[in-house]
């Protein structure tokens, strides 16, 4: 093999170089693994991560969400946010791009456990409650079982995730294969082309994380294409349960 270039391969003489091998005196060395150095903070660093895979999940769901927004890089996020960002201006609030009448709103809840008396503070500060069909909570801590019970006084969906599930987008990993949700009329079309009931297509549970991702419900049917050298391409049909 030839030459590789990174932390691990060989020098032209033959040695190893970088992290496995002898410490290089040259100054362009150090320049080279400083670069790679984060000054900012790592709370700033893990709420625009966060952020970020939010708005392309919204984004996925099929809402309007702004491609500049989602492109925002981390050193734009601080220089908006600060190195210690306010949660209440991460607040995130779209509508559907053919459906206008969905809307759905994501609220950080900030690092303290979530009772119900953080509960009644969201609820009190949903702009426009009344016309909202989704809720996000992203969640720092652990939320008590009497919060849990008052998220049943919401009017519509909420949906709950923890920030260190956040932090990467699971669908851009290169071994996950692609997933499309089908319409409802897809749906038929595809159980009556093969003659089958929605229960004997294979299972995808609603705790799933791509099920997750894309906020489906029972019943609703996706599409999973697989592609790879070792298992070429095919695709399969998957119903949550």
């Amino acid at each position: 093999m030839g030459e590789e270039n990174g932390f691990v391969g060989e020098s032209s003489n033959g040695e190893a170089a970088g992290l496995a091998g002898e410490a290089s005196n040259s100054p362009a060395s150090s320049i080279c693994l400083c670069s790679y150095a984060d000054e900012g903070s790592a709370e700033s660093q893990r709420y625009y991560l966060a952020r970020r895979t939010l708005l392309e999940m919204l984004r996925d769901r099929g809402y309007a969400v702004p491609a500049s927004e989602i492109n925002r890089s981390l050193q734009e996020f601080r220089a908006t946010h600060g190195q210690d960002p306010d949660v209440e201006r991460l607040r995130i609030s779209v509508v559907h791009k053919s459906d206008l009448s969905k809307r759905i709103q994501v609220v950080f809840a900030g690092s303290r456990i979530v009772k119900v008396s953080g509960i009644r503070l969201i609820a009190a500060s949903l702009a426009n409650r009344e016309s909202l069909t989704g809720l996000i909570l992203v969640l720092e801590n652990h939320i008590t079982n009497q919060a849990l019970n008052a998220l049943d006084l919401f009017q519509f969906k909420v949906e709950m995730f923890q920030i260190t599930d956040l932090l990467v987008n699971i669908t851009k990993h290169v071994l996950k294969p692609k997933h499309h949700v089908l319409t409802e009329e897809e749906k038929q079309s595809l159980l009556k082309k093969y003659s089958i009931e929605e229960k004997q297509l294979p299972r995808l549970l609603k705790k799933d994380a791509i099920a997750r991702y894309y906020g489906l419900e029972r019943g609703q049917v996706v599409k999973v294409s697989y592609s790879g050298d070792i298992t070429g391409s095919y695709v399969t049909y998957r119903c949550v349960w």
